[in-house]
C-alpha cells in the first residue's frame, strides 16, 4: 500500500514511523556520502563542532555549491529530506526555484513563434528565482543547533582560499565556454588569469565568499534583499532578463509531507511534487509488488521493471507539476486498483510500444545535479539533492555576487509539445507561469526495514528516479551501499522508446532475449556520468556503511566514517 498526504506548507506534521531506533540504540558514529571529499569533510567538521545531521547538511550543501559549480550552487535550488531520530518525524523541504513574475511562454518564442532554445537554456531568461539560500537559512534555524555562520564557515573558506580545478570542471567549461564568456561576472571568475580553467589550477571566488558571509550574517535578507539582491536584479536585467526585487523577497521555502511507500518489508519515505520522483517510484514499486523479482531470470525481471518504468514515466508527463498550482490525481495514481490495471496491461513476453499508450512525454531535466546522504551519531537522517540544471547552469555569474544562476526554466513545458534541451516534451501540468515551481526528478529517499535504515539519492536528470529505484531494489535484496552505488544500470522513460544501459548492466543473453520481446536496446559505450550516493545503518550489527559512486573522477567522491559522540 502507498499513502500520500498532500502539501502542508511550513508545518511539521506528526508521523508514526515504523521500527524507529530506541533511545538506547544509536549509530556508532556518522557517515556522509557526497560527490566531493571537500564537501564530505565540511560536514564532518560541523559534526565535530557539536552539530547534528541537519547542520552538516547545510555545510555539505554550501560546500558543494562552491566546489561543484557544474552541478549545483546557491544560484539554484534543491530538496532536503530530513528525519529527526528523537521524534521520528520526517519533513521534505522544497527549495525548488520559482518562475519570476515576468515569465510567460511568449518570452521564449522567436519572431516566427518557435521556441528560442538560447533563451530557454542560457543567460538570465533561463534562470528561475534561486531557492537554495533560503533552504540553508531555514534548515539551520529550524532543525540545526549551530549558528548559520558556523555551518557556512567551511564553504566560505573554500571560496576564499580556493581549491584545485578537477577534470570535470575543465571539460564542462569548454562545452559551455561560448555561453559563459558572454557575461562579465563569469569572465571575472573563470578567466581571472586570462585563460580558461585548467586542471590543477586554484579557483578563487572572493565574491562568492562575500555572498556566503552576507548570508551567514543576515540570513534570508542577506540574499533576497539588500546588496546581493540588488546585484542580481541589476545584472539579470542588464542582459535581457526581467527580475524585480519582489520576485526575490517573496520567495518562500515550502515544507511538504513526503510520500510514504510500503514495499514488502520496507517503509520508504520519498519526495512529493514538485518532484515527480516519489510518485513515479510509488507507481513502479506498486506494480512490481505483484511479482517476486528474486525468483525470475534476468530477462524476465528486466522486462517487467522496464514495463513498469514505461507506464509510470508516461503518467509523469501528463499529470505532475507544482502542487501549489496543479490539481494532481495522486490518490488514483498510487492506488492498488490503478497498479493492478497497469500490471494487467504488461505482457509477460512482449514489450508494449510506447506509441500504444496515450500521449504523456516526460520532461528530462539536466543531468548536472548532485546528491548527498547523511546519518549522524544520533540517528538523524538527511538526504539532499540540489541542482543548477545544465552544466554551469545558465552560464551567467552574477557580477558582484560571484555565483552562477541556474537555467531551470527549461524544465517547464515552455511550449506545449516542443522538446526541451534533452529532446522531450511537456504539457499543461508543467506549463510556465509566474511563481510556479518547475517539475523535477530529484528523489532523495529513506528506506526503513526490520534491521536497516538507508538514505539514498542520485544525480542524472530523469534517470535519477530509475537509479534510485534500482538502488532500492538492490538494498531490498541485501546489497550494500557500496554495491548499489557501483552497479551498472539500465533506464527507460517512456520516450524515447528504448532501454538505455551501461556496459555490464545486462548480459549478452539478456540483451538478445529483450530484443526478441520487441525492446529497442541502446547500449552506452562508456559508464554513465550519473552518480548515486547512499548511507546505511545496520541496526542488527550497529555498523554504518557509505557508498560513493566510483564513476566520479578519482578523488571527487569519498565516504568518511568518524566516531562522533551524540550530544546529550
Amino acid at each position: 500500500m502507498i499513502r500520500f498526504v498532500l502539501v502542508v506548507a511550513l508545518l511539521f506534521s506528526p508521523l508514526l514511523p515504523a521500527k524507529e531506533p530506541s533511545s538506547a540504540q544509536r549509530p556508532p558514529g556518522a557517515v556522509i556520502s557526497s560527490g566531493n571529499h571537500l564537501a564530505t569533510d565540511a560536514g564532518h567538521e560541523i559534526l565535530a563542532k557539536g552539530g547534528n545531521a541537519f547542520d552538516a547538511a547545510v555545510a555539505v550543501s554550501a560546500a558543494l555549491s562552491v566546489v561543484e559549480p557544474t552541478s549545483s550552487g546557491i544560484g539554484g535550488g534543491g530538496f532536503f529530506l530530513l528525519r529527526d531520530a528523537r521524534t521520528g518525524k520526517d519533513v521534505f523541504v522544497d527549495a525548488r526555484e520559482t518562475a519570476p513574475a515576468s515569465a510567460s511562454p511568449a518570452v521564449y518564442l522567436n519572431a516566427s513563434g518557435e521556441l528560442d532554445r538560447d533563451k530557454a537554456e542560457n543567460g538570465p531568461t533561463s534562470a528561475g528565482i534561486p531557492g537554495l539560500p533560503a533552504a540553508l537559512v531555514h534548515v539551520a534555524a529550524k532543525y540545526g543547533r549551530l549558528p548559520l555562520s558556523v555551518s557556512l564557515a567551511p564553504a566560505i573558506r573554500l571560496a576564499r582560499d580556493g581549491f584545485e580545478i578537477y577534470p570535470r570542471m575543465a571539460i564542462y567549461y569548454e562545452e559551455r565556454r561560448e555561453v559563459m564568456e558572454r557575461f562579465a561576472g563569469t569572465r571575472k571568475v573563470y578567466l581571472a588569469d586570462g585563460d580558461p580553467p585548467e586542471v590543477g589550477e586554484i579557483l578563487l571566488q572572493p565574491e562568492l565568499a562575500h555572498t556566503l558571509e552576507w548570508l551567514a550574517k543576515h540570513g534570508f535578507d542577506g540574499f533576497y534583499r539588500g546588496e546581493i539582491a540588488n546585484a542580481m536584479v541589476k545584472d539579470v536585467n542588464k542582459y535581457g532578463g526581467a527580475w524585480t526585487h519582489a520576485d526575490l523577497s517573496s520567495y518562500t521555502v515550502k515544507e511538504r509531507e513526503p510520500i510514504r511507500i510500503k514495499y514488502r518489508d520496507w517503509d520508504i519515505v520519498t519526495a512529493p511534487p514538485p518532484s515527480s520522483g516519489g510518485v513515479v517510484l510509488a507507481e513502479i514499486l506498486q506494480v512490481l509488488e505483484g511479482w517476486d523479482l528474486t525468483k525470475l531470470e534476468e530477462p524476465q525481471r528486466v522486462h517487467l521493471i522496464v514495463e513498469a518504468m514505461r507506464r509510470a514515466y508516461r503518467d509523469r508527463g501528463l499529470y505532475l507539476g507544482d502542487p501549489d498550482f496543479v490539481k494532481m490525481p495522486i490518490e488514483r495514481l498510487t492506488s492498488d486498483y490503478y497498479a493492478s490495471g497497469l500490471r494487467a496491461s504488461i505482457l509477460p513476453d512482449k514489450a508494449t510500444p510506447s506509441s500504444m499508450l496515450p500521449m504523456g512525454n516526460p520532461p528530462n531535466e539536466g543531468v548536472n545535479t548532485t546528491h548527498f546522504s547523511i546519518i549522524d551519531a544520533e540517528g538523524n537522517l538527511a538526504g539532499v539533492t540540489q541542482t543548477v540544471n545544465l552544466a554551469y547552469g545558465s552560464g551567467m555569474v552574477v557580477d558582484g555576487g560571484g555565483f552562477l544562476l541556474n537555467d531551470e526554466m527549461d524544465d517547464f513545458a515552455l511550449q506545449a509539445g516542443t522538446p526541451n534541451a534533452y529532446g522531450v516534451i511537456g504539457f499543461d501540468a508543467n506549463a510556465v507561469a509566474p511563481g510556479r515551481r518547475m517539475l523535477s526528478s530529484m528523489s532523495p529517499s529513506f528506506m526503513v526495514g526490520n534491521d536497516k535504515i538507508a538514505v539514498l539519492g542520485a544525480k542524472g536528470g530523469s534517470r535519477i528516479i530509475t537509479m534510485t529505484l534500482l538502488g532500492m531494489l538492490g538494498i531490498e535484496q541485501g546489497m550494500s551501499p557500496e554495491q548499489i552505488a557501483a552497479m551498472p544500470r539500465f533506464h527507460h522513460q517512456y520516450l524515447p522508446d528504448r532501454i538505455s544501459f551501461e556496459p555490464g548492466a545486462l548480459s549478452p543473453a539478456t540483451i538478445t532475449a529483450l530484443e526478441a520481446m520487441g525492446h529497442k536496446m541502446a547500449p552506452s559505450a562508456e559508464p554513465w556520468t550519473f552518480y548515486l550516493h547512499a548511507a546505511e545503518w545496520d541496526r542488527s550489527t550497529n555498523i554504518l556503511r557509505g557508498g560513493a559512486d566510483p564513476r566520479n573522477p578519482p578523488g571527487s567522491a569519498t565516504v568518511v566514517l568518524k566516531k562522533v559522540e551524540a550530544k546529550k
